[in-house]
């Protein structure tokens, strides 16, 4: 069965509590802007690409209640003009991962141009903001989807040893970080999918803990052959490990990948590339198009969020009375000097001279024969049809 994150049809959406993750599955129920704003705030729904895909449809099933009962105006630009408003109110949820803003750009344009169309109303709007906001969830799958082949067919390519390899990931780029099938976890899936996958490692990813609460969730849930480990133990994995395992590659996700090829991830990735460097292993980046930001010229331009400290000193799950967990007993238990100062930053930014590749739906986009990413071409190229599985010195 296809572990599914967001359920979907018109007029009615569900989220899978991430924040309950691995012991219960419970899903919440969105029907406004706001519940959707809250769950992205609250990380209920997290993961860049499900971000931008849960504020679009959140927003979609709000209007179509409203027009449902009668009350969505008919006036064309009024319906815009509500929409834009709320759309600018959901990019406020996390301000790091870029997919949520360009989506929000690209479906106010959408309003933009159905409003000013010949003969519009509230009702054309409103029709015109569905369908766009739907057809991203569609386009997110199929682009995970694309992602996954031409970053497994890269690393199989470049491995160091014949037969299969194993792959290490941070944090949760999969089914709950996206519409389905995921970035980097769908890389993963793709290499196992096709048997050539020995192991799959991951890191726990404190302080929130989304690789041993989902990660590890999501490949035990596809019986894919994992094993976990702390984040500090990635440089001796690496070291012992990683030449009986054929560790050919690190694969993550990414929040923002910068015009220059420095990418904004989950805090800890930076640590990964210096150690990939390090043992000779490859370092990728998995992101959909929408996540590579031109505007941002490198990663100093990155706005970092930071969370609350309570996040490193506190930690939550079920009562475990010696043999078995209680479910129906969750605590929340301090695991940290009372007093103490906390730095929390829930990204940190890896730069482009560390990663040998960005995995897009378009291909592996590599440096040219300067030195630097171009990433110019694959947004062309997606104008034109073309779609290459490895896109070099663009």
């Amino acid at each position: 069965m296809v572990l599914q994150a967001i359920k979907y049809k018109r007029g009615e959406l569900q989220i899978l509590d991430q924040l309950k993750l691995p012991h219960a599955e419970v899903y919440d129920e969105v029907k406004t802007s706001t519940d959707a704003w809250h769950a992205i705030k609250d990380m209920r729904t997290r993961g860049a690409p499900a971000i931008a895909i849960v504020a679009a449809l959140g927003l979609a099933v709000e209007i179509e209640n409203i027009a449902a009962k009668n009350e969505l105006s008919s006036i064309a630009e009024e319906v815009e003009v509500f929409v834009k408003e709320k759309l600018d109110y959901l990019v406020t949820s996390r301000p790091t991962a870029v997919n949520l803003a360009d989506a929000s750009r690209k479906l106010q344009k959408v309003v933009q141009t159905a409003s000013a169309a010949e003969g519009s109303s509230g009702s054309s709007v409103k029709d015109a903001y569905l369908r766009a906001a739907e057809q991203m969830l569609v386009d997110d799958v199929s682009d995970n989807e694309a992602i996954g082949r031409h970053g497994a067919e890269w690393i199989l390519k470049h491995a160091s040893q014949s037969g299969q390899v194993s792959i290490l990931t941070h944090c949760n780029t999969g089914s709950l970080a996206t519409a389905g099938y995921g970035t980097a976890l769908g890389v993963i899936r793709s290499v196992h999918g096709q048997g050539a996958l020995k192991r799959a490692y991951c890191t726990e990813t404190r302080p929130y803990n989304q690789g041993s609460r989902l990660t590890a969730f999501e490949l035990v849930h596809d019986k894919i052959p994992a094993t976990l480990i702390t984040d500090s133990m990635a440089a001796a994995l690496l070291r012992l490990r990683g030449p009986v395992d054929n560790i050919a590659a690190i694969v993550v996700g990414a929040d923002r990948v910068a015009a220059n090829g420095d990418t904004a991830n989950k805090v800890g990735t930076y640590s990964l590339a210096i150690l990939a460097k390090q043992h000779g292993v490859k370092f990728l980046v998995a992101a959909p198009r929408t996540t590579i930001d031109l505007e941002t010229k490198s990663g100093a331009d990155i706005t970092i969020e930071e969370r609350a400290g309570k996040e490193m000193t506190m930690i939550k799950g079920p009562r475990y009375n010696g043999s078995t967990l209680d479910l129906t007993q969750v605590e929340t238990v301090s695991i940290a000097a009372n007093g103490i100062d906390v730095w929390n930053p829930a990204f940190d930014v890896t730069p482009a001279e560390l990663i040998d590749g960005v995995v897009t739906e378009m291909g592996v986009v590599e440096k040219g024969s300067d030195g630097v990413f171009h990433f110019e071409s694959i947004f062309e190229a997606g104008k034109l049809g073309v779609k290459p599985s490895t896109v070099e010195g663009l």
